[in-house]
């Protein structure tokens, strides 16, 4: 088994060690980062995707996936900024005020991640400005979340925002959460929504026509 095969694996068997310690060893046999991101990281989480819809996989095992292609990516990350990586687009996720649950958020953070793009987490309890901020930042994606049906309704606010200083027409919105539906994503003026994390990172790569 080639080092990229191995460290796939780890990703698929969820061992974040493994992951860490291979990464590193394709390091020192001279791979270069954009090879190992490329061809052994993005492919195992599109895999774990797959399975995942498959109903091979659940929660649980997407998230220590999604933990090992982490533990890759961080002796990865710093070499890629020196190399000048650029990421295929950049999102930015956030939990809408009011809303302090970051479980599904952070594991489509790490999706997205491990997909080959940018993420900016803007954390829990996110009110409209830090949205408008991330835009303006360069967040072509914004990824907003709620738990709550008592929350879901402050996603509204951040479209508005977005409308009101005049960045709606140049970034696509996707929403997800519990309570929500595609139905709820028409009625607020969303792009999008994804039941799960596995299909937003789907629906963000539709959205901007990205292979």
């Amino acid at each position: 088994m080639t080092t990229l095969e191995a460290v796939f694996e780890a990703v698929l068997e969820g061992d974040a060690e493994s992951c860490r310690l291979l990464t590193e060893r394709g390091i020192q046999e001279g791979l270069n980062p954009e090879s190992i991101l490329g061809e052994a990281l993005i492919p195992a989480m599109r895999e774990v995707g797959a399975r995942f819809e498959r109903q091979e996989y659940y929660v649980p095992e997407m998230l220590v996936a999604a933990r090992a292609m982490q533990a890759g990516l961080t002796v990865l990350r710093p070499l890629l900024v020196e190399r000048n990586f650029k990421p295929m687009a950049k999102v930015a996720i956030g939990t809408v005020r009011g809303d302090l649950h970051d479980i599904g958020k952070n594991l489509v953070g790490m999706m997205m991640e491990g997909a080959g793009l940018e993420v900016v987490d803007l954390g829990i309890d996110t009110p409209p400005e830090r949205f408008v901020e991330a835009v303006r930042g360069g967040a072509q994606v914004v990824g907003m979340s709620a738990l709550l049906t008592t929350t879901m309704m402050n996603m509204r606010l951040v479209i508005q925002a977005l409308t009101e200083a005049g960045l709606r027409q140049q970034v696509k919105v996707i929403i997800g959460g519990a309570p929500l539906n595609g139905a709820f994503a028409e009625e607020i003026g969303a792009d999008g929504y994804a039941p799960d994390a596995s299909q937003a990172v789907s629906l963000v790569k539709g959205l901007l026509n990205l292979a």
